[in-house]
């Protein structure tokens, strides 16, 4: 089954009063879908494969947007493209930023962490030493399980109040949705237990979060920015530091040339591993994708690091 935006202009007398959702891609998509389950669907902007970091808005879904009750998103970090497009709902419609909110665990493009105060996260303190352009907040907070927990208690929160009759039905999902995140971080941690002090290097910097969740070394990126093409001096650096931590594995990302992936791995011996999704493009939306997402990167990683 499709999550098109459609959804939300074509809703039927007997979902009248549910709230109108959009949100913006497959992993927070999923996470609401979890909580409004049995009560509606929401709508999802980013459809199968397409990118979160380049993306244009059709006429119809800018007019999703400006129905919905409700628009749940990371934030500007990840879509500068959709902060327009919001400063011009009505005033006073209700926006979620995920990314800003309470409680939620951060780190800065780096490694610099920066905990929600009197929170305790039992990340590792994996040295990741890679080369990057990024500034600032990484918007991946996604791939942190315990953020995607407290997500969900925010959604359920929101949804609450503009559908208080189906607050108990929320809650409920809410609790269910936490347990399926569990499950899957459990399993994931099992996956990746061979796969420890084994440095890897990745397409983009996109896992600083999930690297420093399950305590995995990150040696190095293939492109410097979300859209920067990597040159030859940064290419022969990376190499150089394969050489020198000793990278058995590059893991090409889903929707992108392999050819640099390719490249080094030929020049270097490394091995290729399969090919990561961190924003679950290939995969099917809906409230499985999130707890899939998460083990799928995991195996993914361990089916080459934990040879």
């Amino acid at each position: 089954m499709r999550y098109i935006i459609a959804v939300l202009l074509t809703s039927t007398a007997a979902l009248a009063e549910v709230p109108r959702v959009v949100t913006d891609i497959p992993p927070v998509h999923s996470l609401v879908a979890a909580v409004m389950e049995g009560v509606g669907t929401p709508g999802l902007l980013l459809e199968a494969g397409a990118s979160a970091h380049d993306f244009q808005m059709r006429p119809s879904q800018a007019a999703a947007l400006a129905a919905a009750d409700l628009v749940i998103w990371v934030g500007p970090e990840l879509t500068p493209w959709l902060e327009g497009a919001l400063e011009a709902r009505p005033e006073g419609a209700a926006v979620l930023g995920l990314l800003g909110a309470e409680g939620v665990y951060l780190r800065e493009y780096g490694g610099d962490d920066h905990g929600a105060e009197g929170e305790d996260h039992a990340h590792d303190a994996a040295e990741e030493g890679h080369d990057h352009t990024h500034e600032g907040i990484d918007p991946h907070a996604w791939l942190d399980p315990e953020n995607a927990i407290r997500w969900v208690d925010l959604i359920a929160t929101e949804l609450a109040l503009l559908d208080p009759e189906n607050a108990p039905v929320y809650a409920a999902n809410t609790t269910r949705a936490a347990a399926a995140i569990r499950a899957a971080d459990d399993a994931a941690r099992a996956a990746l237990a061979g796969a420890k002090d084994r440095p890897f290097v990745a397409f983009h910097d996109a896992y600083g979060y999930f690297t420093g969740h399950y305590g995995l070394t990150l040696a190095g990126t293939i492109a410097e920015g979300d859209a920067a093409a990597p040159g030859a001096a940064h290419l022969s650096e990376l190499m150089e530091k394969m050489a020198g931590t000793g990278a058995p594995c590059i893991f090409p990302e889903a929707q992108h040339d392999p050819a640099h992936v390719e490249q080094i791995a030929a020049a270097t011996g490394a091995r290729i591993g399969g090919a990561l999704d961190p924003e679950g493009r290939m995969l099917e939306p809906g409230p499985a994708l999130y707890p899939a997402l998460i083990t799928g990167l995991a195996e993914t990683l361990a089916g080459c690091l934990a040879e």
